[in-house]
């Protein structure tokens, strides 16, 4: 079994209950593979941690540009939580080599291991949140998601992904970029997006989110990532 203490000395974080951080970085497939072994998968946990994770950032956002109009804050917001964002920071950290998959899971490179980490970083905050509260949850996203604002800002990494893509694809290929549903996952009070974005009839890139905009959202800044524009 892994090291899930060490992490979270690594990480400044005693939990009471180490079984939480365990359920953390648990996926729901290895559970089809080691029945009773673990408490649960980190689905809820995940759901939990999102929300949290929103509320502090907005209060952050709200609290440092006192300026700035709803709008742009919710496109700071954005960036500062998106699958990207988050599974930098989880990489940095180390969550790769914690996370539990299954055999099948545990192969999934790039984009679908990018949300994997994205996942498991709210999950974690969710851990910390119901074993020591929102202040610990709370300092642990200023440590290690907050700071990444500035980079956010210097590179406009919050402007609307979609937009661009579209300016992009006109310019470099005379074509409007089409989404389209791929398919939706997850409960129902915690349903994913899974959207592509095609350029005439081929797929460019996949992206998830909690609701069709997010989803093409995060397809385009992917789109963008592939094209190298």
């Amino acid at each position: 079994m892994k090291d899930f203490k060490e992490f979270a000395d690594s990480i400044g974080v005693t939990f009471n209950d180490e079984s939480l951080l365990q359920q953390a970085f648990t996926h729901r497939s290895y559970l089809n593979e080691h029945r009773g072994e673990v408490r649960g998968h980190n689905e809820r946990l995940e759901f939990l941690g999102d929300a949290v994770l929103e509320l502090a950032t907005t209060h952050f956002l709200f609290e440092k540009f006192p300026e700035k109009p709803e709008g742009e804050l919710t496109a700071y917001r954005a960036a500062l939580v998106n699958a990207v964002t988050l599974s930098d920071i989880a990489l940095a950290l180390g969550m790769n080599d914690h996370l539990l998959l299954s055999k099948g899971e545990s192969k999934d490179t790039g984009r679908a291991r990018a949300i994997l980490l994205a996942n498991a970083i709210e999950a974690l905050i969710g851990a910390i949140y119901i074993d020591q509260g929102y202040d610990a949850a709370r300092h642990f996203i200023a440590t290690y998601i907050l700071p990444k604002i500035d980079d956010v800002v210097a590179k406009r990494l919050w402007q609307d992904a979609k937009s661009t893509f579209q300016e992009k694809a006109q310019e470099h290929e005379s074509v409007t970029p089409t989404y389209a549903v791929l398919r939706e996952v997850g409960p129902d009070h915690d349903k994913r997006f899974v959207v592509g974005v095609y350029l005439r009839d081929g797929i460019v890139a996949q992206g998830e989110g909690r609701s069709k905009q997010e989803a093409e959202q995060d397809a385009a800044r992917a789109a963008l990532e592939i094209r190298g524009w």
